[in-house]
């Protein structure tokens, strides 16, 4: 079995939603069960780091396999997008209202989005 170090290093994939009570509930897909709520996007994010160490130790220690994370390879994490001057003003302001990166919202908006998508089918 790899080290905790080795899986830590790993790229998981995390979802984050903001629920019906205004929390953030942030999972990664792909350890089954780990999740994390939080008040702010930036603690959920933070407490997901936490959760995925933990959950990742006790597979270890119970000796569960850890998978790694699913098709990732072929993926970079980058691609480049043109928005409309007015939308990405608003995206701009609603970061720093929140207190987060430009990036980070898109990435929650994106996230968030396709949660729905997937409920609905």
């Amino acid at each position: 079995m790899k080290s905790l170090n080795y899986y830590k290093s790993l790229n998981y994939p995390v979802s984050l939603v903001k629920d019906g009570e205004g929390s953030y509930l942030a999972e990664c897909p792909d350890l089954k069960g780990c999740i994390s709520c939080a008040p702010t996007i930036n603690e959920a994010l933070g407490m997901i780091e936490d959760a995925k160490t933990a959950w990742i130790e006790t597979a270890i220690e119970s000796n569960i396999e850890v998978p790694e994370p699913k098709e990732l390879q072929s993926y970079s994490g980058n691609f480049k997008l043109r928005i409309p001057k007015s939308l990405h003003k608003s995206l701009v302001i609603t970061a720093r209202e929140e207190g987060i990166s430009m990036n980070q919202l898109c990435v929650y908006l994106l996230s968030r989005e396709l949660e729905k998508r997937s409920f609905s089918k």
